[in-house]
């Protein structure tokens, strides 16, 4: 009964400032009123606000904040950070309490990816360092032991047998196991890497180039819920996409990154909507996730945009809240935006654009 009055009031509010929008924009309400109003905007849908309290106590940042990944299984967020005599791992929870922080083996960590079951914890690291540990791609347990080695310690290079990497910048490890490797951040290799739980490699895409299956630094990797592999190729300003089970080339959204190319790409627990930074011009977009079957063309439904010199490097989506999590290396910190409800998204649409001209919301209780 009292969730009935609070969606009765709300409707009611609600209701009002449809009135207010009638009286001061000079627009007239739709003729039913049944649950349905009938409102527009040219702007943005606001999707996400910033939580200012994440993390707890900001001073654990004392290098570059180049990465982060989130472990949605047991709650945990990971930081990788650069610097001199600083720890290169930070760990938080995901309401902000840190817990502990490790350096061991890690050189310059790159990119970050947590790949928890319920019998391991586990973290993998891209390290781009030319030290001993450098060029190699590290799985650790939360603790920051070290379990695994991918590539050839302390040595670049282009080769398969034994697996080298040049400054690899980012992985993807799926439900299955299976790896998904961008490696190329500016060094010899521009190429996208699957292997298999037991390292095999199972295919490989790409070279130094424009066209399709080719790439300029391609910097971030993800898979959807499709069985789709989304490169950011952001040299090339573009997102290519890939059939995760045979690397055939399925498409490319190049019209939405005509100022800058995407550096990071992440989707939504639900599917909805592709989350992407772009570096230089401190931004986040949020795009329309295509449909199955079909790539067609980017969509920005909302942006996000931040202070000028932040560069947001890259981030990750909390698979069980949806929060985004944003390693910003040139505010040298980590911002978490968590998703709006969607009553208040609607009233703060309303609020900040007063003469909205063609969307079309329904009040649920």
């Amino acid at each position: 009964m009292t969730r009935f009055w609070v969606c009765i009031a709300g409707a009611g509010f609600f209701l009002a400032l449809l009135v207010l929008h009638s009286r001061f924009c000079a627009s007239r309400l739709p003729p039913h009123l049944h649950f349905a109003f009938k409102i527009s905007w040219r702007a943005e849908e606001i999707l996400y606000r910033l939580d200012v309290d994440w993390p707890k106590y900001s001073e654990y940042f004392t290098g570059a904040t180049f990465c982060v990944a989130v472990d949605s299984l047991n709650g945990l967020v990971y930081v990788g950070q650069r610097g001199d005599n600083i720890p290169k791992v930070l760990v938080f929870t995901e309401d902000g309490y840190f817990l502990r922080s490790w350096n061991y083996t890690v050189d310059t960590p790159h990119g970050i990816f947590a790949a928890s079951t319920p019998q391991e914890k586990s973290v993998w690291i891209t390290d781009v360092g030319s030290g001993f540990y450098g060029h190699t791609i590290k799985k650790y347990n939360s603790f920051g032991d070290l379990v695994q080695v991918l590539g050839t310690p302390g040595k670049k290079g282009t080769g398969l047998n034994p697996l080298q990497f040049d400054n690899p910048a980012e992985l993807h490890v799926d439900d299955t196991g299976d790896i998904y490797i961008v490696d190329g951040d500016g060094g010899l290799n521009n190429r996208l890497i699957k292997l298999s739980q037991d390292f095999m490699i199972l295919w490989l895409r790409g070279e130094n180039g424009t066209g399709p299956a080719k790439f300029n630094i391609p910097h971030s990797v993800t898979v959807d819920s499709t069985g789709r592999v989304w490169v950011a190729d952001r040299g090339n300003k573009r997102l290519q996409v890939f059939d995760k089970d045979t690397g055939d080339w399925l498409g490319e959204w190049k019209n939405c990154f005509s100022e800058e190319g995407p550096s990071a790409v992440r989707f939504t627990p639900d599917g909805k909507y592709v989350v992407v930074a772009q570096l230089n011009l401190s931004r986040l977009l949020i795009l329309a996730a295509p449909p199955v079957g079909n790539i067609g063309d980017c969509s920005v439904v909302s942006t996000i945009q931040l202070a000028d010199q932040v560069s947001p490097h890259l981030l990750e989506v909390s698979r069980e809240t949806g929060a985004v999590y944003v390693a910003e290396i040139g505010a040298k910190q980590v911002q978490k935006y968590i998703p709006m409800n969607r009553f208040f998204r609607l009233l703060l649409f309303h609020l900040s654009h007063p003469c909205p001209i063609s969307f079309v919301s329904v009040i649920k209780c």
